[in-house]
């Protein structure tokens, strides 16, 4: 028996919701547990409709309905992990976003540069730029004969990730010959796109982005879970804390969904005008889960007509921050600045490693205090005090504390945003699933470059405002 069928491991690493520093009595604007219940109407509604949208929330069955995707993706990495030694994920969005987050958090932190021995599989590359330096750098750092690309996109006609390909696959042409196509594994959609034409007529090794499942919420379906387990990472362990997160997150009482929870009470810190949501681990493991988060909170929400077409301008803007690194450089605006901001606390109780600071310089005694005590001990104090000085200031804070960082709790965690990010939706009347400001930026895009089919849109590019001398400098 795995341990995540363990009812008290499962039990043991339940992750905590903490929103006391943002209730009345905590802080001077906090808001007062009657504006809940007077919102009960609201948020019965919310609940419901989650319920009976869950058929077109297929993001929510992957940590159901996968068991035998698991075993294909662990088939396929195990030749992997034998004989490669580098693997790179092309993609862009919640493409890499993801397997950046999942890999920081769950391997070692200095993957790459461990001995193959103690790496035990490939170095992972996650390449979600397209600057000429960066890909050319690439190119130097890799080799191609040891190297297994994966070119992630539903659509296939994602630019970036597109060009991408066509990089490499002139590169490998050019070095392997023949066997090219056997480096290039795509994710993509069933049938539809470009992408699957590609794979398809090269016979290319396919895994699918499920049918419903956008970018931002595709990390536990293979766009994250085979870069996942190609480095070694337990995906039935992920996708099992995923489940017991969303089973929790069931039950249509907000004072008993902490998913349903953290949505509401971000709206009600909107209604103050906290138009602002700092995400800001105390781990470094963590540190791009707010890079993931700020993507998924960023791209659901922020939308500018609501379900009924009124002009709404919603959303709130995640802020990236990682303690306590920014303490020393953000925390002070979060402390005297505006009240305009709701800083969310990603915490630890177990780290995987324990550290202790040696004793020294004894004459000192402003250095001296330390000797004895911990790393664990010093960043969770930190933490502590951060949340603490925040607090006395007047400003909203939350805690999200994870009893340890493992794919269990990780998996919980994703479920947990992406949750919140979707109960948001229902209660801002907004499509949390659309991002018809990308499409804008992507259209004028093809324009530029000539993509065909896109005259119209050149045009109107062509007649923009020019740009005048006397105000540039």
């Amino acid at each position: 028996m795995k341990r995540f069928q363990d009812e008290s491991f499962r039990n043991s690493m339940k992750i905590r919701v903490d929103f006391n520093n943002m209730m009345e009595g905590f802080v001077s604007n906090g808001i007062n547990p009657a504006e809940i219940e007077a919102n009960e109407v609201l948020y019965a509604e919310a609940a419901a409709s989650m319920v009976s949208k869950r058929g077109n929330m297929k993001w929510r069955e992957l940590p159901f309905n996968q068991s035998k995707i698991v075993a294909e993706i662990n088939a396929k990495v195990a030749g992997i992990r034998e004989s490669c030694e580098y693997f790179v994920v092309l993609g862009i969005g919640g493409s890499a976003l993801g397997p950046i987050a999942v890999h920081q958090a769950l391997c070692h932190l200095r993957y790459n540069e461990l001995p193959r021995e103690k790496r035990n599989g490939p170095k992972l590359f996650v390449e979600d730029n397209v600057d000429p330096e960066r890909m050319a750098s690439l190119l130097e750092v890799i080799d191609l004969k040891n190297t297994i690309f994966n070119v992630i996109t539903k659509s296939g006609s994602t630019s970036e990730t597109m060009a991408q390909l066509l990089l490499v696959t002139d590169a490998l042409k050019k070095e392997v010959g023949d066997d090219w196509a056997k480096h290039i594994v795509a994710t993509t959609d069933h049938n539809k796109g470009n992408l699957i034409k590609i794979a398809r007529e090269f016979d290319m090794d396919t895994f699918y982005v499920p049918d419903g499942v956008g970018g931002r919420f595709s990390e536990l379906c293979p766009v994250g879970l085979l870069a996942a387990a190609v480095c070694g990472i337990d995906i039935e362990e992920l996708l099992a804390g995923a489940a017991y997160m969303d089973k929790l997150c069931e039950n249509p009482d907000i004072w008993h969904n902490p998913a349903y929870m953290m949505a509401a009470l971000q709206m009600l810190a909107v209604d103050r005008g906290c138009n602002i949501n700092v995400m800001m681990p105390y781990a470094d493991s963590l540190k791009y889960m707010a890079d993931w988060f700020a993507q998924l909170w960023a791209e659901s929400l922020g939308k500018a007509v609501d379900n009924d077409g009124n002009e709404v301008y919603a959303g709130q803007t995640p802020v990236k921050a990682l303690g306590v690194t920014d303490q020393h450089s953000q925390v002070q605006l979060y402390t005297e600045g505006p009240f305009d901001k709701v800083v969310t606390f990603l915490a630890v109780d177990n780290y995987r490693s324990t550290v202790t600071i040696p004793h020294g310089y004894d004459h000192i005694p402003d250095v001296a205090f330390l000797g004895g005590h911990t790393f664990n001990k010093l960043i969770q104090s930190e933490q502590f005090a951060t949340e603490y000085a925040i607090r006395k200031s007047g400003h909203m804070s939350c805690t999200v504390t994870l009893p340890e960082v493992n794919p269990f709790t990780v998996g919980q965690l994703l479920c947990l945003f992406e949750l919140m990010t979707a109960y948001a939706g229902e209660l801002l009347n907004i499509n949390a699933f659309d991002q018809p400001g990308v499409e804008e930026g992507k259209n004028a895009t093809y324009a530029l470059l000539g993509k065909p089919g896109y005259d119209a849109k050149k045009a109107e590019l062509d007649a923009a405002p020019q740009k005048q001398d006397r105000y540039i400098i």
